[in-house]
């Protein structure tokens, strides 16, 4: 017995009971091999907004097939209200929902898009949006500034699923007073 605890031997006996204990815990221990992206009910903070914005909250009528809603945050300052809905989309980029009445609307705007060099201009279920695209950050952006508020649709995701956000917004409901 000992020649099993000293000297090299010894060692090398001690490393390879150590290293068979480690195999065996990693080949009984169960692993998941999927993603999990963590899925957030954003119901609460669209009643919410609607109850306490200025202005007409939009929210996705529907959230695109493939796409998981992963955060949303409500944040009052004073007079300004501003939402935040961000989502994985189906082709795991991320792509994000913001709104408020914050003022100058050419700050907020830059400050969520990163940018505030305007690249063109599309036009979404009959309204204009404009393009932004910060290339180091691989962000694009749709912004639409309206008298009271501004609407922003930004993220790693491309043009088409970033599109696919803005067609599906539609005014929220205002919750009735109790």
């Amino acid at each position: 017995m000992r020649q099993f605890t000293q000297g090299f031997y010894g060692y090398a006996f001690a490393l390879f009971v150590c290293l068979l204990a480690a195999g065996a815990f990693l080949l009984i221990t169960p692993q998941s091999r999927t993603q999990h992206i963590p899925r957030v009910d954003f119901s609460i903070d669209t009643a919410n907004a609607a109850r306490l914005a200025p202005y007409r909250v939009e929210v996705p009528r529907q959230v695109p097939t493939g796409w998981t809603p992963t955060s949303s945050r409500v944040t009052q300052d004073q007079n300004t209200l501003t939402w935040r809905l961000g989502f994985a989309t189906a082709n795991q980029m991320h792509a994000m929902l913001a709104q408020s009445n914050e003022t100058p609307t050419a700050d907020f705007a830059a400050r969520m898009a990163n940018t505030a060099t305007i690249t063109g201009t599309q036009q979404i279920a009959g309204t204009t949006w404009q393009q932004r695209f910060r290339e180091d950050k691989n962000q694009r952006s749709l912004i639409r500034i309206l008298p009271d508020h501004t609407i922003i649709i930004t993220g790693s995701a491309d043009w088409p699923e970033l599109t696919a956000l803005a067609t599906t917004l539609t005014p929220a409901p205002k919750p009735a007073a109790s």
